[in-house]
């Protein structure tokens, strides 16, 4: 169904805490911010979706197109919330899910917690059947043993089932053929394919990623066909489209076969959000700070395009330590997440410091000032007793705020057991916080080889306007925007998002033996793959198509993507390949290894619809004073005090107002803390610019 031109379009994030929903019409947007609801997410996007409708006077049937991203499935992967997964794999390799890459994310300590398998071994079947690398048949599949599982499937009473047979990248004939057979005897199963899911080398990331798949299908199945049916029940037939972690939209089809390319789908509209604002205001340098109520996540955005990357992990065991997670093999915005969001709950460890998460109080029971039964105190509860949260204006007044609960549930859990004072205590707390999220941002630029301190901070979710001063002081940088609706940030980012789907496939070729029509063929099997998709979601639009093929030397570990051109190869593609090859590899190692040969693991297309490049923003407006609509009493950490400092109503603030710190930028979705050591006005465009006073700079 094609997207009706000049209607309202509608796009909704869910969170752990918050769900936020956007209304974009002719004449400008409606925002809402409402408590999610984890037993039934469909109820907290309605009763958001009712909000922007009443306020904007629209009717359902006038939103032409719905915009989705979601952390439902790495929530459920998280909290083990999945499906009951069983495994059918190769007779042999039962185990690849434990033995994993037969390493250890810190070999020196011998108490180390290991991810647990999503699928435990008493549910891991195998059948007799081989194909080798090349995808040739080795032993045929015994259909009969595939019957005689049905049932072990049947007392294990499985909701879901992964087939991942070694080499199926290569001939998923086998895969496939097991399908049938469980689809003719169990109707009702849902089967995952590796060689669907993932199909590239490398068998543990492969059975992972389609084991993960598998996990969260039914859960997100039933979700999207409860979302799908209770948005037409109020009137909106219109095309659903779901966020991918790599940064394109999908089609609802492919969402609900393919659920584990939504994992980081909310993340992925941030980032979107900030390459988007980057580009408006010329900034090559650029992390993207997106703290919600839950997790915040860190992204670096560099000459405005997104890190991406092929590979991610979920379930961390271990902070920071790569390898302690599951990896799932999809294609994604490259970020940094953490267990640090308004609702991260604080504690006192045995060693008498202040810790803060992974664990969230969520929505429900959510922050003790929420007044809903929870009594621990979390980063939104030192938020509101510090002064920094109007709790009149909080969640557009939607959320009542019981700061007594807030102070009393600090106080129990914290200042009580250190002997400080509540605000003490709290100041304590954020700064905990606020080092945690510097502290993964400084990693993770240090990781790609950058400094921080060279980057602009460009802040949204619901917490990061009240922490980017503190987080931005921390990292030695000097500027930090915070975006119109900057509270729904990440569902602002679905609406400028593309349509795009992105396929990969495995198939090994040296470039000594180079076969430029079985190269060619691969292609125009991705290139269908990827338009059934992208048309799906943007039947009329003109698309773009980019390939890349990942390489490297014989015998090495790793490969690296190299950009081919989106035509046909000839002949003289060998050489063409060794060429691109040679250049990208001396970029990043500023040498080659003559005479050693090279080899393509796994080839890659994207088909992408176009991307509009914003008009570069020129602040014309002349700065000048504003009005405060009250005060706020902070406390003030160095004296010990709490002070009255200004509170200004944003929508009030026309380009050009000027604001000088210490003072509390409020609006309905989120507030924004302009410390001491900064100064902000507003640009023409409505963005907060906040720049480092020249007397504080590091």
């Amino acid at each position: 169904m094609a997207e009706k031109p000049g209607l309202f379009r509608l796009a909704v994030d869910i969170g752990g805490t918050f769900t936020d929903v956007v209304l974009e019409g002719p004449n400008g947007s409606a925002t809402a911010k409402v408590l999610t609801t984890p037993a039934a997410p469909e109820e907290g996007v309605l009763n958001g979706v009712e909000d922007v409708l009443a306020e904007t006077g629209a009717d359902a049937g006038d939103v032409s197109v719905v915009l989705h991203g979601t952390t439902l499935a790495t929530n459920a992967i998280i909290e083990r919330k999945g499906a009951k997964v069983a495994l059918i794999t190769t007779e042999g390799f039962r185990d690849v899910l434990e033995i994993g890459y037969e390493t250890r994310f810190n070999q020196y300590d011998v108490f180390i917690d290991k991810p647990e398998a999503l699928v435990p071994r008493k549910r891991r079947l195998t059948v007799p059947e081989r194909v080798d690398v090349s995808g040739k048949v080795l032993k045929p599949l015994d259909e009969a043993a595939v019957v005689d599982l049905l049932p072990e499937l049947d007392e294990m009473e499985v909701d879901s089932v992964t087939v991942g047979f070694l080499h199926s990248y290569a001939n998923p004939d086998h895969e496939r053929r097991v399908r049938d057979i469980l689809n003719e005897h169990r109707p009702g199963l849902s089967v995952s394919l590796s060689s669907e899911v993932c199909p590239e080398i490398r068998e543990y990331e492969r059975l992972t990623t389609a084991t993960a798949n598998a996990y969260v299908r039914p859960l997100m199945a039933r979700y999207l066909e409860n979302l799908e049916s209770r948005l037409k029940a109020l009137g909106a037939a219109c095309p659903i489209l779901l966020m991918t972690s790599g940064g394109g939209l999908t089609d609802l089809k492919t969402a609900r076969m393919l659920p584990i390319r939504l994992v980081e789908s909310g993340p992925a509209g941030g980032a979107i959000l900030a390459t988007r604002i980057a580009a408006e205001l010329g900034l090559r340098k650029v992390i993207s700070f997106d703290m919600g109520g839950t997790t915040a996540k860190i992204c670096l955005i560099d000459d405005f395009q997104a890190q991406k990357a092929r590979e991610f992990e979920v379930d961390r065991q271990a902070r920071f330590r790569k390898g302690s997670g599951l990896p799932l093999r999809i294609p994604v915005i490259e970020m940094v997440e953490i267990g640090a969001g308004g609702g991260s709950i604080a504690r006192v460890d045995a060693m008498q410091r202040i810790t803060i998460g992974p664990d969230s109080a969520g929505s429900d029971p959510g922050p003790a000032a929420y007044g809903q039964g929870g009594e621990r105190p979390t980063i939104t509860d030192a938020d509101i007793h510090l002064g920094r949260i109007d709790p009149q204006r909080f969640a557009a007044g939607k959320v009542p705020l019981a700061p007594d609960r807030a102070e009393a549930a600090i106080n129990n859990d914290v200042a009580g057991p250190l002997g400080l004072s509540s605000h003490m205590a709290a100041f304590g707390i954020v700064e905990m916080v606020d080092e945690t999220m510097a502290n993964a941002a400084r990693v993770h630029a240090v990781e790609q080889g950058r400094a921080a301190s060279d980057y602009t901070v460009i802040a949204f979710g619901g917490a990061a306007p009240l922490h980017a001063g503190r987080f931005a002081e921390k990292l030695a940088v000097s500027r930090i925007i915070v975006p119109t609706d900057a509270g729904v940030g990440s569902a602002v980012g679905f609406l400028r998002a593309p349509v795009a789907y992105e396929v990969v496939r495995s198939r090994n070729l040296r470039l000594r033996h180079f076969d430029a029509e079985m190269v060619n063929e691969i292609f125009r099997d991705m290139h269908s793959e990827a338009l059934e998709v992208v048309r799906a979601g943007a039947p009329g639009s003109g698309l773009i198509e980019s390939r890349l093929a990942y390489m490297r030397y014989l015998g090495q570990g790793h490969e690296i993507a190299v950009a081919l051109p989106a035509e046909p190869l000839g002949d003289d593609a060998g050489q063409i390949l060794q060429d691109a090859f040679d250049a990208a590899y001396s970029r990043l190692y500023a040498r080659t290894l003559p005479n050693a040969e090279v080899e393509v693991l796994t080839w890659g297309l994207t088909l992408t619809t176009p991307d509009n490049a914003p008009e570069l923003l020129v602040e014309t407006a002349e700065r000048h004073a504003c009005d405060a609509v009250g005060v706020r009493q902070i406390f003030e950490p160095e004296s010990g005090e709490v002070r009255d400092i200004p509170l200004f109503w944003r929508p009030d603030l026309s380009p050009g107002a000027a604001v000088s710190g210490p003072a509390v930028i409020a609006e309905e979705a989120t507030s924004t803390f302009v410390p001491a050591a900064f100064s902000a006005h507003i640009a023409d465009n409505g963005y907060i610019i906040i720049d480092r006073n020249e007397e504080a700079s590091p």
